[in-house]
């Protein structure tokens, strides 16, 4: 079954007639002196209070009846339903939920913590109300779930293939994933998935020290990378434009030193103590 919609009667009108109905009972008391329409009344009056009910923006009541689902009332207002009718309440507006961190294995088996920011809203009423017990708890346990499952398809970051997608650097296609995985799985609630993101992600206590290393390796080894790529054109450029201008000629010898020593000057972590040759070149 799918949720269909209610219209309920108007608290105002009925207010209305609940005033005459005291009214009457009012007059058959004290003009008549009939004291068993007064009563009557009374309990008229008494059944139809529990009929009226206040629907607030963006919140709907769902209603039964012995039971039996009639439909779901979105009109925001006053209204008026058959007293016996149950109105449960359900609310349409968005709503935050952020997961605790949970200890999980990526693809690679390393231990990560990882949170994920959820919006979500409910949108068929019949299905959040009637197909789970508690569609909120459902809402945490299925994004816990979700969660997890997407840790262990992907790793935390890149190993040796640069291309792999990853929990680290595949930001978008990763929260897509994750989105589309929380929408599955609570389908069957009636509740419609806003927007999903991963609010936290690390490597676990235990092995962060040791990945801190490798990563400032890593990054140690590429800026060596650029800093030699740069050194080397600024000595082959250096040696062209001292070919050019016919400034000094130099044998091959005299050429592998001079590269040499620059190369120490360009790539070396300190700076170079000049030491001045007093002599000719060849000294």
């Amino acid at each position: 079954m799918n949720e269909k919609y209610f219209t309920p009667l108007s608290g105002y009108l009925m207010f209305f007639v609940m005033l005459i109905v005291i009214a009457f009972g009012i007059y058959a008391a004290v003009a008549l002196e009939n004291f068993v329409i007064t009563a009557l009344c009374g309990l008229l009056t008494f059944f139809m209070l529990n009929g009226f009910f206040l629907i607030n923006p963006n919140n709907s009541r769902v209603l039964t009846l012995f039971g039996e689902y009639k439909g779901s009332a979105k009109q925001n207002g006053f209204f008026w339903v058959n007293p016996f009718m149950t109105k449960k309440v359900v609310s349409l507006r968005a709503s935050n939920f952020e997961s605790d961190r949970m200890k999980v294995n990526d693809k690679r088996g390393n231990p990560i913590e990882i949170s994920v920011i959820l919006v979500w809203r409910v949108a068929d009423t019949f299905k959040a109300a009637f197909e789970v017990d508690d569609y909120v708890k459902f809402v945490k346990v299925q994004t816990d779930a979700a969660v997890r499952k997407l840790a262990h398809l992907y790793p935390y970051d890149n190993a040796d293939d640069t291309n792999e997608l990853t929990l680290r650097g595949g930001t978008e296609e990763i929260n897509h994933s994750l989105e589309e995985e929380i929408r599955e799985r609570l389908n069957i609630s009636g509740i419609e998935v806003l927007e999903a993101r991963i609010g936290y992600l690390a490597y676990a206590s235990e092995i962060a020290g040791a990945m801190l290393k490798r990563q400032q390796a890593e990054a140690v080894v590429a800026a060596r990378y650029k800093i030699v790529e740069g050194a080397v054109g600024m000595v082959e450029q250096a040696l062209e434009e001292m070919s050019k201008r016919s400034i000094i000629d130099l044998d091959d010898d005299k050429k592998a030193a001079m590269v040499s020593n620059l190369m120490v000057v360009l790539c070396g972590d300190r700076e170079a103590n000049p030491v001045i040759n007093t002599g000719t070149l060849n000294s």
